[in-house]
């Protein structure tokens, strides 16, 4: 039984690390500020309100314990009823979703729940004056941290001084009539504000970096954008001009014909010759357009790493003029994967990209300082690598290292059978 225990709690384990490895960096970033958000709350809980509340549970009269145990019950409840709405709060100050009311009636009824039963500890006087203010706090705190995420800061604002009014109110009808008074609306209309330093600014710090990575997206789609145009343009180039005169002679032929001059097939002829034209000349704009120089890559690459606050270092490049065009297509799409791997997967901060030519082969490593189980051997991008690469006899080796790093080594031969039909072609 304990085996079978063990074992299940292991499969457990292996499920939350690999889904904490799947996450991207910020998705990471966002469950880690959400954490902290609901274990701040079951601090405030503990502190605030068991504390306090710890002497009061310890007198012999039964209601006033009775009231105890009740409040840190509702308490309790109050933090797992803010933790389950933390999320949706957050997607609605992200605009990814919206919070309805409806839900956050719970939370609202509960606040004034413990608000009632510290109201009526202090009437039976078995809390100490201090006491019931952090109690009275705590109160609050679970419900503001909800509020002060989804609603505008004006909105929660009004809420809370209304609130810290009734608040006040409903003490001095409990018979509460010196300074505490003031107290309680301090630390109500505080709790508020508390909330709108903590709570809030932590969401605003996730849609500022969600607004960061949307731009990098942005600015990655205009790039894609900017290169379908140029290949676009060099089309238009290559094509108009030949099918204009195309056009022509065709139509001149079609004349010649009518006329019964054999003229007529030589203009057929030299339509025939620039079509065949035309069609080598797609071909080399289509090669060149799928088939980047590996020198290029690197250099983006490596400006995509530094964009995302990564520190890339590329050595080799005199090597990459010794390599053929299908050698340098190969490789550069183990870079462009590499890249990729490095901005989606861990946490890498620094980079180092090396390309060389030894006995024969052309050997491109990357090595990140990322998360060791950032990438899987087996990922599908790494596999379609592995059979690109075989077409050209090449292989791919990828695999965790010590210290946190995890490498990538491309080899290529620089006269395989299959390079050499490619250049041939």
């Amino acid at each position: 039984m304990n085996g079978e225990s063990d074992g299940m709690v292991e499969r457990v384990r292996q499920w939350h690390r690999r889904e904490w490895r799947e996450r991207g960096h910020y998705e990471r970033l966002e469950l880690q500020n959400r954490i902290v958000l609901v274990a701040m709350t079951w601090f405030f809980w503990l502190s605030w309100m068991v504390l306090p509340l710890a002497q009061t549970l310890v007198w012999h009269r039964p209601l006033p314990m009775v009231l105890a145990l009740v409040l840190l019950c509702v308490g309790a409840a109050q933090c797992v009823a803010a933790g389950r709405l933390l999320g949706k709060a957050i997607d609605q100050h992200l605009g990814r979703g919206e919070l309805p009311r409806r839900e956050l009636a719970p939370t609202v009824v509960l606040m004034f729940c413990a608000l009632a039963l510290t109201l009526a500890l202090e009437a039976t006087g078995a809390m100490e004056e201090g006491f019931t203010v952090f109690v009275t706090l705590f109160a609050v705190i679970p419900y503001a941290t909800i509020r002060s995420i989804a609603a505008p800061i004006r909105t929660v604002l009004l809420e809370f001084l209304l609130l810290a009014a009734g608040v006040t109110g409903a003490f001095a009808l409990a018979g509460v009539h010196d300074l505490r008074l003031f107290g309680f609306a301090g630390v109500v209309y505080g709790a508020g504000l508390l909330c709108l330093l903590s709570a809030r600014c932590s969401a605003w710090g996730l849609s500022l970096m969600w607004q960061a990575e949307q731009g990098r997206e942005a600015q990655a789609l205009l790039a894609v954008a900017e290169e379908r145009l140029r290949f676009g343009r060099d089309l238009h180039d290559v094509m108009g001009r030949n099918l204009a005169v195309i056009a022509l002679k065709s139509e001149l032929a079609v004349q010649l014909a009518q006329r019964g001059r054999p003229e007529a097939v030589d203009q057929m002829i030299e339509v025939q010759r620039i079509a065949q034209e035309s069609q080598k000349e797609v071909r080399e704009v289509v090669r060149g357009y799928r088939q980047a120089g590996l020198d290029a890559e690197l250099a983006g690459a490596q400006s995509v790493l530094r964009a995302a606050g990564i520190a890339c270092e590329v050595t080799g490049r005199e090597a990459v003029a010794e390599l053929t065009a299908p050698v340098q297509a190969a490789l550069g799409w183990v870079i462009r994967e590499a890249a990729t791997n490095v901005l989606r997967h861990g946490d890498a901060g620094r980079c180092e990209v090396d390309v060389r030519v030894s006995e024969g082969r052309a050997v491109l490593t990357v090595v990140n300082d990322g998360a060791p189980e950032a990438l899987s051997p087996g990922g599908s991008g790494l596999t379609g690598l592995r059979e690109r690469l075989s077409g050209l006899e090449g292989t791919l080796q990828a695999g965790p290292e010590p210290g946190g790093r995890f490498r990538l080594t491309a080899e290529v031969p620089l006269r395989s059978r299959a390079v050499v039909g490619e250049v041939a072609r």
